[in-house]
């Protein structure tokens, strides 16, 4: 079989629920370990990304800077310890070129070790904690999505645009719910009126809806990816609180919205990118994914693709030299390619640089649930932690 057909069935695979452990190319080529949650709850986070990044390779017939590429799917399962002893098989055993994908900050940090000190590349399309953004950062990571206080602090900015005065804060207790809180109050000036922390995988939300309805505030403010987004969402549609503006982050997006439905219409999330961007290029991303996989991309495939154009970047720089650290890192921190989101740029300590925007959730005219955006927040925003990055 040929590259092009090979992707095509990995991309069939992975929407049928099936999951190829590895997408086989021609050598010599490029290996990538691709990682991401692929099971349980929060499996659908995961699809997107992995997704993204096989449309991506497959509009680029199958390659990466004109190299072929073989792309290990490994799924973490949501584990530290099962991504920790995966991911070194892949290091040690399998010689991967790049760790690339990464839902959640703690995969992240369970990986980011053996990865880096391996002086393998490690690029996230999606998880970009803060523990990496400033005096950690490091010269073989590199990120597609963004810092993790961005978004919040985005929404953070429209709560204090919007003139709300007291606000309910709800999150997962992690190290991203930790940063969805800071950066959400580096914007807010109000006053927070609950703060409350939640395991990681909660389902059962009344006891906090409760409290919600019992606060009063002006506003919530959740961050609750996956299956916390899904039945925080129905909670507190049916508990009758959809008059208290919804805010969120990562909580009703295209990854939650098959399952929320009519009960997430109308709340808002913080975005670099929604699927009714403009230019051609996202038009074309948008067109081929829903073609390919039947269901609406949101923010982590879309980050995921341009991973796979980040790479694709390198490589075409470089000459397929993936053995020269110095001169593929050069080429990564060049980011010399046309992101779906228009305008991105990698900062020193190689997060993107990018605009940010508020997103409604409304039932297109097909009838599929999706974002749309509403305004620009912010304007080639640089994560707060850079300036503490001493990489050079």
């Amino acid at each position: 079989m040929n590259r092009r057909a090979l992707l095509g069935t990995a991309a069939a695979a992975g929407f049928s629920g099936a999951m190829p452990s590895l997408v086989r190319a021609q050598a010599p080529g490029i290996k990538v370990g691709f990682l991401a949650t692929l099971s349980g709850p929060a499996a659908t986070l995961g699809n997107q990304l992995r997704d993204g990044w096989l449309l991506s390779v497959k509009h680029l017939d199958g390659k990466l800077g004109g190299v072929p590429v073989e792309t290990l799917v490994i799924d973490d399962e949501l584990k530290p310890d099962v991504a920790l002893t995966k991911v070194r098989a892949a290091l040690e055993r399998d010689k991967v070129d790049a760790v690339v994908g990464v839902v959640f900050s703690n995969i992240l940090q369970a990986v980011f070790r053996p990865v880096t000190e391996s002086q393998t590349f490690l690029i996230t399309a999606n998880a970009g904690p803060s523990t990496y953004a400033g005096r950690g950062c490091n010269p073989y990571f590199f990120t597609t999505a963004y810092q993790n206080d961005q978004p919040h602090a985005t929404m953070g900015q429209v709560a204090q645009d919007e003139g709300y005065k007291r606000i309910f804060i709800l999150v997962p207790n992690y190290q991203a719910g930790k940063d969805a809180v800071a950066g959400f109050k580096s914007r807010f000036k109000g006053e927070v009126v609950d703060e409350i922390y939640v395991p990681l995988n909660q389902l059962d939300f009344s006891t906090e809806v409760a409290k919600i309805a019992a606060a009063k505030p002006d506003a919530i403010f959740t961050f609750m990816p996956g299956g916390l987004g899904v039945n925080l969402v129905r909670a507190y549609r049916q508990a009758g609180l959809a008059s208290i503006p919804f805010l969120s982050t990562f909580t009703v997006d295209e990854a939650t919205l098959p399952a929320q439905q009519d009960a997430a219409l109308g709340f808002y999330t913080a975005a670099t990118w929604a699927p009714d961007f403009a230019n051609d290029q996202s038009k074309r991303f948008v067109k081929d994914f829903e073609a390919a996989y039947g269901y609406v991309p949101g923010n982590y495939a879309a980050q995921a693709y341009d991973a796979a154009l980040l790479v694709d970047s390198a490589v075409k720089k470089t000459g397929g030299r993936m053995s020269d650290k110095a001169a593929v890192r050069a080429a990564l921190e060049k980011a010399d390619f046309t992101s779906l989101r228009g305008n991105f740029r990698l900062g020193v300590n190689h997060y993107p640089v990018q605009d940010f925007y508020l997103c409604k959730v409304v039932k297109r005219p097909d009838g599929k649930y999706a974002t749309e955006t509403v305004r620009k927040v912010l304007t080639n925003d640089t994560d707060p932690h850079a300036a503490e990055c001493r990489m050079r």
